[in-house]
């Protein structure tokens, strides 16, 4: 007599694969049951309030803002001004790498200084006058000249 060919291993495995595609079929049936099919295009809209989150509700039209795409700004800031006069005390300066730092006097703010826009040559404490502008990175120093 020849031994069975299917060890209890095997029948084992088999009846774990069975099952496992008898649930996913019955997954697949109550999915479909669930299904809610043909629903209306309102049920399925979706809208974006004045606040950026979104909601099942039409936004209202008294609420709505119209933008101009010409006054977005949507790369580097453009370069904006101060045209008052500043002073302050040059905090740190170095002559080898062409920028510094000035304290202003009222806000007690760091303000870079390049060396392009020195009138005449400063050094660490010395009294200066200058400008502020918007630069890339924040505030710059412009038009910077020593008291004497």
């Amino acid at each position: 007599m020849s031994k069975s060919k299917e060890t209890f291993n095997k029948k084992e495995k088999e009846k774990k694969r069975l099952k496992k595609k008898q649930e996913k079929m019955e997954k697949m049936q109550e999915r479909k049951a669930n299904a809610e099919k043909g629903k209306s295009l309102d049920a399925m809209m979706a809208y974006v309030d004045e606040n950026g989150n979104l909601s099942s509700t039409p936004p209202d039209p008294k609420k709505r803002k119209v933008f101009n795409h010409e006054d977005m700004n949507t790369g580097v800031p453009v370069r904006v001004e101060e045209d008052t006069e500043r002073q302050g005390v040059v905090d740190f300066f170095n002559d080898a790498k062409g920028f510094g730092f000035i304290k202003d006097a009222v806000t007690r703010q760091s303000v870079f200084v390049h060396i392009n826009q020195l009138s005449e040559p400063i050094k660490e404490n010395d009294r200066v006058s200058f400008q502020m502008e918007r630069g890339p990175k924040g505030m710059n120093a412009v038009q910077v000249k020593k008291l004497h």
